[in-house]
């Protein structure tokens, strides 16, 4: 990546952005390259939620993540560049077009600002393949035409455009102009709310037999064929009237603020949303961070019954067996890279509004030759998501599930110019179309394993996303 030694508010005019948007079109005609130019911009306090909300368009893809807890939120709409892949090599190829792409960047204004410069938004779903009639394919990534992101006190505000040697220069150059004027001042339309609840006036529809489903795979588990396997079910529901993704965004983003609150939308009206409790991977100043999180728990409804509750969970076999197998295999895969792991021998607790889980946080510090996409192809699907052994674990998901996961259990996630970024698992979370939404939840399967209380488990993480629901 090229960055310019130019800053945008030293040369605020059109006339200058437009000889500035010359130039690089002179650069794309010398190189024989389209070129991405990537503008950023250190704005007055802004948050992303409300300008993705004041910006949306149901035609147009979007992607929104945030950690209100850390105060970390990121959003982008529409696409200025885009690639898609699938099969094994989708790791690679995706990172290969990061690669091209920020060969051919010129890059000017607060780069160095956090979340400065161009970022690349990524979905990888549960499979290496997409199956007929999913909404997302096996792994997409976009660099937004808009992208506005908060960091702490900090708000920067990024325009990408792609220049190729017959771009019209005048309409690219006014488009920047206005976003300009309207991020330096921005005003939000009215809040996305309705007078009244979509639910619980809705209907349902399950494919499968959860309890079934589970019951098989503990007896695949007992004959040898491996030794935990993650099932999910899937409901359907319809509702009176369309929902909007992000009413229902706001509602979960207020009930977890400790999660990933996400939303990714492909630009024909589907979404995908959650809450999603589980870090994936990141990179950060040459560190690589990820985590064990498996076996879980109800919250209590006190002080004494939570704290007892806790106990249960730090003392149940099943439970520490579950989460050994997740530790155990992200353990195994990031060894197999080089990297000299640090984590504790005994998991934490990680407490959500409504669940706990046993939590092992793992860290290691990242030599150049390991990236964040090879880390995290290596990683997905962890066991927490799929099973142990992989192979034959996830060789069975589908048959027992009976339904496409999608982007459920799938990594989204964003890279950035430097090479680092975040991705988090796809739990927790509803495909939104319309008048209608898939909502998800799993659990994972082991030896000792019971249908009814692993079918009680799903039903309470439903409940997240039916709350969020009613609230829309």
């Amino acid at each position: 990546m090229t960055i310019l030694p130019l800053h945008p508010a030293d040369h605020a005019s059109p006339d200058a952005l437009r000889a500035f948007l010359a130039d690089c079109r002179a650069a794309a005609v010398k190189d024989g390259h389209a070129k991405l130019v990537s503008i950023s911009l250190a704005v007055g306090a802004l948050d992303p939620l409300a300008v993705l909300e004041s910006i949306f368009d149901p035609r147009e893809p979007h992607f929104y993540a945030e950690r209100p807890t850390l105060e970390t939120a990121l959003s982008g709409a529409e696409v200025a560049i885009a690639h898609e892949a699938h099969g094994p090599k989708r790791f690679s190829s995706v990172q290969g077009f990061i690669d091209e792409t920020l060969e051919h960047t010129i890059a000017v204004g607060d780069v160095e600002a956090p979340f400065g410069g161009p970022h690349f938004f990524t979905a990888f779903a549960f499979n290496a393949e997409a199956e007929p009639g999913d909404p997302f394919p096996a792994a997409r990534v976009f660099v937004p035409r808009w992208q506005v992101a908060r960091a702490g006190a900090t708000t920067t505000a990024v325009a990408n455009l792609l220049i190729a040697e017959d771009s019209d220069l005048a309409s690219l150059a006014e488009r920047v102009w206005r976003a300009h004027g309207k991020f330096s001042q921005f005003r939000y339309r009215e809040p996305v709310t309705s007078e009244e609840p979509l639910l619980p006036n809705f209907s349902t529809h399950e494919t499968g037999d959860y309890r079934a489903a589970v019951g098989q795979a503990l007896a695949r588990i007992h004959a040898g064929e491996f030794e935990k396997i993650v099932l999910a079910r899937a409901v359907d529901l319809t509702t009176p009237k369309p929902l909007h993704p992000l009413r229902v965004l706001n509602g979960l983003r207020q009930r977890f603020p400790e999660c990933y609150a996400f939303s990714l939308a492909n630009g024909r009206g589907q979404s995908f949303i959650g809450a999603s409790p589980e870090r994936l991977v990141r990179v950060s100043k040459g560190v690589l961070e990820t985590e064990a999180l498996a076996g879980s728990i109800r919250r209590g409804a006190g002080a004494s019954e939570d704290a007892a509750l806790a106990a249960a969970l730090l003392r149940s076999e099943k439970d520490l067996r579950e989460h050994r197998l997740v530790l155990e295999t992200i353990a195994d895969r990031l060894t197999l890279l080089g990297l000299k792991l640090e984590y504790s021998g005994q998991p934490g607790l990680r407490k959500l509004a409504n669940v706990q889980h046993l939590h092992t946080p793992v860290r290691a510090p990242l030599g150049d030759e390991v990236r964040l996409l090879t880390a995290l192809g290596w990683l997905h699907p962890t066991p927490a998501v799929g099973g142990t052994p992989a192979g034959t674990a996830l060789a069975r998901i589908r048959e027992l599930e009976g339904f496409s996961r999608g982007l459920y259990g799938g990594a989204i996630g964003w890279v950035n110019s430097r090479g680092g970024g975040e991705f988090f698992v796809g739990i927790r979370s509803a495909l939104v179309d319309g008048a209608t939404a898939r909502i998800y939840a799993g659990a994972g399967i082991v030896a000792g394993s019971n249908p009814e209380k692993e079918f009680a488990e799903t039903e309470l993480k439903f409940k997240a996303m039916l709350d969020a629901l009613s609230a829309s």
